[in-house]
């Protein structure tokens, strides 16, 4: 057997893994997933799970950084996307985004179980603020300089205010994620969070940023 054949099939092999772990993390959760469920769904031997994955946990933070990975490339596209389509300012476009976000802890069951529920239980506080370290801080750091330049909100640190806007986002998506009523939670969240970043506006003036639609895009919302 070759060498690019041999390593084509070891990432064969990885990608199965993945594949099936998610689909049971995603349906069972961690904790009721058996490392014996994953390798007869992935048709590989045990052997073949230690030799990619440490252990069940290795496997699950990698599972994990996937769905991660998707649904921040999905809520840039989408973003971008609605701006070609509608122009606005970037505070205008984090706001929007942030409600995309809290549609999809809503609607995403592979996002919802497994980074916003068993993410932080199975990995910890820790490998939760990592993830959205590398997914978002970068990313909304810039668009929070963008909106400031932009004379949209008030001049504040950078550093201090994205972590604080993320631990707020983070926590409005998994009280969505966990919540007995999830499109009940999912509206009164969104109606709250913006209510609160509208405070950010320049100069607080709350009067004049009217609220962003937090009923999945379908239009303006009755100023709370």
């Amino acid at each position: 057997m070759t060498r690019s054949r041999r390593t084509e099939q070891t990432a064969d092999t990885r990608q199965a893994l993945i594949s099936a772990a998610r689909r049971r993390f995603a349906e069972q959760g961690f904790a009721a997933t058996g490392t014996e469920e994953i390798v007869a769904d992935a048709q590989v031997t045990r052997g073949a799970l230690y030799h990619h994955f440490r252990d069940k946990a290795e496997l699950f933070r990698t599972v994990m950084e996937q769905v991660a990975t998707e649904v921040a490339e999905q809520l840039v596209a989408g973003e971008l996307a609605r701006d070609a389509e509608l122009p606005s300012d970037a505070w205008t476009q984090l706001r929007q985004g942030f409600q995309s976000l809290l549609d999809i802890s809503t609607a995403d069951s592979d996002f919802q179980r497994i980074v916003l529920i068993d993410g932080p239980a199975v990995l910890g506080n820790q490998s939760w603020d990592a993830l959205v370290e590398r997914h978002g801080y970068r990313l909304l750091s810039e668009w929070l300089e963008r909106a400031m330049a932009e004379e949209r909100i008030d001049p504040l640190p950078v550093g201090p205010l994205t972590r604080l806007v993320a631990a707020l986002l983070s926590e409005a998506s998994i009280y969505t994620a966990g919540a007995a009523d999830p499109d009940t939670a999912r509206i009164e969240i969104g109606i709250v969070l913006d209510r609160l970043l509208r405070g950010l506006g320049r100069g607080g003036d709350l009067a004049e940023q009217p609220p962003v639609s937090v009923d999945s895009g379908t239009g303006p919302q009755r100023a709370h």
